[in-house]
């Protein structure tokens, strides 16, 4: 319910600011985008509306006794569903936390007997609420964000009826898929821009891809709460051997093909910054660690893996934990800090490493000098000792855009697109067009570099196994 008031306000304001810019909304509004949070579940009464139970969010780790319990009793293991939907058994995943939901809580289990059960990620729930809700609300998801449940066949696009089966999940409960860019329904009364078609819909990271207009060959990284790097690989799809999920890039339309991409996702990247913030009091606001860090020429040898719920990729270790190595009486606050911004770094290196394994030089596009650029986005990016780390640690360039906002341009690309306002090959013509683009380039040689990555993997294997020291 706060998820609805929060875009509530959020679309009142947008509209305010656009009509004070001299922007005529109410009548010249053509359609609008959304895009969200992935992988968070909600379930919530078809006849009243009102959410069964709290969400539960991406980055929760409740379901890793459910994980730990399938693993054992499915052949395949931790794999058993990567060849329908491309992604591991992991706590990460929606199909994981409907199923503790089903179990857990009383009203879940009652409202799916009596057929009163609506599931969906935050897309589904803010879209049923938008175009009726209780009213004849539409029940629907797109393709990016059903391709993060673990329940949709990647290659048909459909809810896969043998896991269903497998996991008990009954499809009654699931919204339809459509594709990224088409007219989904109009927004209802009651609703700020009440009547204008809701005809773009992707999950964040998808969002961003297109923001970004990150052809074949081409890759993104997104600084949030977490990190998340995705590889567009066309039409193909590409089953990882290096720890990557494979899942949907996008698809533009109804009849439109399908591109594909391989992600690796990092939980903790910006959460870590505000991990010492508020729990460490190191620093009052984000924007500080900059000048903190850069009060120290090098981290004098501490590592920090920000492992706090677990590792995802390309590791997969929901039992580790976070750890800080290397300290010694010298170290102080401005080297933990720089060593907090190079483990968001090493952790998106790790990440692009294993995708040049699994793409290879093929899948990969490189510039005329036989770089691979890695374009970047979301709000830890303003942040410039940061991407000078990432591109030193990579010993390859970094491309951040003038305005780092692309998740929300890429909803309003495919909304745009669905209402004919540009065609596609305009919205891909954007990205050749970047003039403003800051490049980032490495500094170090590759002897460092490497060492510094040895160091690192030796951090990464100290946080494993650790999840039962709170015990």
């Amino acid at each position: 319910m706060e998820i609805l008031e929060s875009v509530r306000m959020c679309m009142a304001k947008a509209v305010d600011k656009a009509t004070a810019g001299g922007h005529n909304v109410d009548g010249a509004l053509k359609a609008i985008g959304l895009t969200n949070q992935r992988e968070t579940a909600i379930i919530w009464s078809k006849s009243t509306g009102v959410p069964l139970y709290n969400a539960i969010v991406w980055m929760d780790a409740r379901t890793s006794a459910i994980c730990r319990k399938l693993e054992k009793e499915l052949s395949g293991g931790r794999t058993h569903f990567v060849q329908t939907c491309g992604l591991p058994i992991s706590t990460y995943f929606s199909a994981l936390k409907i199923l503790w939901l089903m179990e857990n809580v009383d009203v879940v289990k009652q409202a799916i007997k009596k057929g009163d059960a609506l599931f969906g990620t935050v897309d589904s729930w803010l879209i049923w609420n938008l175009t009726g809700g209780v009213k004849g609300g539409l029940h629907v998801t797109d393709v990016s964000n059903a391709s993060r449940t673990m329940l949709m066949n990647i290659k048909t696009l459909d809810w896969d009826k043998p896991t269903l089966q497998t996991l008990g999940i009954p499809a009654e409960i699931l919204p339809k898929i459509v594709s990224n860019s088409e007219i989904i329904g109009n927004v209802g009364k009651g609703w700020p821009v009440a009547g204008v078609p809701i005809s773009g819909c992707l999950g964040d990271q998808h969002a961003a891809m297109l923001g970004q207009a990150c052809r074949k060959g081409e890759a993104k990284s997104t600084y949030g709460t977490g990190a998340f790097i995705l590889l567009n690989t066309g039409e193909n799809v590409i089953h990882s051997k290096h720890g990557l999920l494979t899942t949907l890039a996008f698809k533009l339309g109804p009849k439109a093909p399908t591109n594909y991409a391989l992600e690796g996702s990092i939980a903790i990247a910006g959460a870590a910054v505000q991990w010492l913030r508020d729990s460490l009091g190191i620093i009052s606001s984000a924007s500080e660690i900059e000048e903190l860090a850069k009060q120290v020429d090098s981290t004098g040898g501490v590592y920090f893996v920000p492992a706090f719920n677990g590792l995802f990729a390309p590791w997969w270790r929901d039992d580790a934990r976070g750890v800080c190595i290397g300290i010694t009486r010298f170290t102080n606050k401005s080297h933990i800090a720089r060593a907090v911004l190079e483990s968001m770094c090493f952790q998106v290196k790790d990440v692009l490493d294993s995708m040049h394994k699994d793409a290879g030089e093929k899948g990969e596009n490189r510039n005329a000098k036989g770089e691979f650029l890695l374009r970047v986005d979301g709000g830890a990016t303003v942040n410039n000792l940061l991407m000078q780390l990432q591109a030193d640690l990579l010993g390859s360039p970094v491309v951040r855009p003038a305005d780092i906002e692309t998740t929300a341009l890429g909803a309003a690309y495919a909304a745009g697109l669905a209402v004919g306002i540009w065609k596609e090959e305009e919205i891909f013509a954007s990205g050749e067009k970047a003039k403003t683009d800051t490049i980032f380039r490495p500094l170090i040689d590759e002897e460092l570099r490497k060492k510094r990555a040895d160091s690192w993997f030796k951090a990464v294997e100290r946080t494993f196994s650790l999840a039962d020291l709170s015990i």
